[in-house]
């Protein structure tokens, strides 16, 4: 009996051999445009309307009308994030985007597609000491449909990661979730501030034994090839590897192990075959950091330095959704962050500021 394929919205898309390879390559060119714009739109002096990528697109495909609203609106929402950046002092002078095509589905005049995104953005008026460039991976799954005279039209992009803070990705709109106490009430931290500059306050990095080199290092190494001594928990409902990643650079830095159940916040602990809740979970991991005095709130994101932690909650319900640790920091006070869930290195603090005005910010000393 032959297999039907999965078409529910959030199957994952199994490459069918039969797709001919011009096919294949249609979908990859238009895949790449549409990024490739997108990332030239935070670009200064590019990004334009009348040097669009897409815009050259007829025949064989392009994008369907709906596609068309969404992109002109995600090249506004990115080039109104460019001019953000640069009243705070951030420009990029030059982008790259690169799309590999990972598995295509074809059922009729329908079409599944599944993309690897591959970004760099690089820093204008970088120095000697300061990071050249920031980049990511990102996963996308996009859908097409063919019409009566075989045009395929692309009808919709998904996000496949299970998050969302690339640099060229717009905001997705957020849904309150319920609130929860523990039982025993965590420690909850405080929110940090985002206006610059930031109040002194130096990190004394002898004080408490770790390496936080180490951490850095860690960091460098493993953004974007996840360490296979380690579950991963990117993609298809697993959750979300970010705080995973960052408990890995902590551990590798001297963070050691508090053994005891998975579920006590109070515990951290992860390797290969077990993880307590703290070592992977965004708010778990800052009920333990704070209990265990393993870290302290920063009154200001600017504040943050090598091996700090840094957290955001989008929708402001109270419930932390994302973990990333500090890799840079540069001459003006800039921290930048790499993070897994979406894979990035390198981003600067200002950047997510500016592309998430209205989330919370959490900053944490380690």
């Amino acid at each position: 009996m032959a297999l039907v394929p999965n078409w529910s919205a959030g199957a994952a898309v199994t490459d069918d051999p039969t797709v001919d390879a011009a096919t294949k390559a249609t979908f990859q060119r238009l895949a790449d445009a549409v990024f490739t714009d997108r990332t030239q739109a935070l670009v200064e002096g590019a990004g334009k309307a009348d040097t669009r990528h897409t815009s050259g697109f007829s025949g064989s495909v392009r994008l369907s009308g709906g596609q068309t609203e969404e992109q002109k609106s995600a090249l506004d929402e990115l080039r109104d994030r460019r001019s953000r950046l640069a009243r705070l002092g951030e420009t990029y002078r030059a982008g790259s985007t690169k799309v590999t095509l990972d598995a295509t589905q074809v059922k009729g005049r329908h079409a599944k597609v599944a993309v690897t995104e591959t970004t760099t953005l690089n820093y204008d008026k970088a120095t000697a000491k300061s990071p050249k460039s920031t980049g990511f991976q990102a996963h996308h799954e996009l859908t097409f449909k063919a019409d009566r005279h075989g045009t395929w039209q692309l009808t919709g992009i998904r996000d496949t990661d299970d998050g969302y803070l690339a640099v060229n990705q717009v905001a997705k709109p957020t849904v309150a979730k319920v609130k929860t106490t523990a039982d025993d009430g965590p420690p909850s931290a405080a929110r940090s501030a985002t206006t610059w500059p930031a109040p002194a306050n130096a990190k004394n990095f002898s004080a408490t034994g770790y390496d936080y080199q180490a951490m850095v290092a860690y960091a460098q190494k493993y953004w974007s090839k996840y360490n296979p001594a380690y579950p991963d928990f990117n993609g298809q409902g697993a959750g979300g590897d970010c705080t995973n990643f960052v408990s890995q650079a902590l551990k590798a830095g001297g963070w050691k192990h508090v053994p005891g159940y998975t579920y006590d916040f109070h515990k951290w602990f992860g390797n290969s075959e077990i993880q307590s809740d703290s070592f992977v979970g965004v708010n778990e991991f800052s009920w333990f950091a704070l209990s265990s005095k393993r870290a302290t709130s920063l009154a200001n994101v600017y504040q943050l330095d090598l091996g700090d932690v840094l957290q955001m909650d989008f929708n402001r319900d109270g419930s932390k959704d994302h973990s990333m640790i500090v890799t840079y920091r540069d001459r003006r006070g800039v921290p930048y962050v790499s993070y897994h869930s979406t894979n990035t290195y390198n981003r600067s603090v200002a950047s997510l500021v500016a592309s998430y005005p209205s989330a919370a910010f959490y900053a944490y000393r380690t």
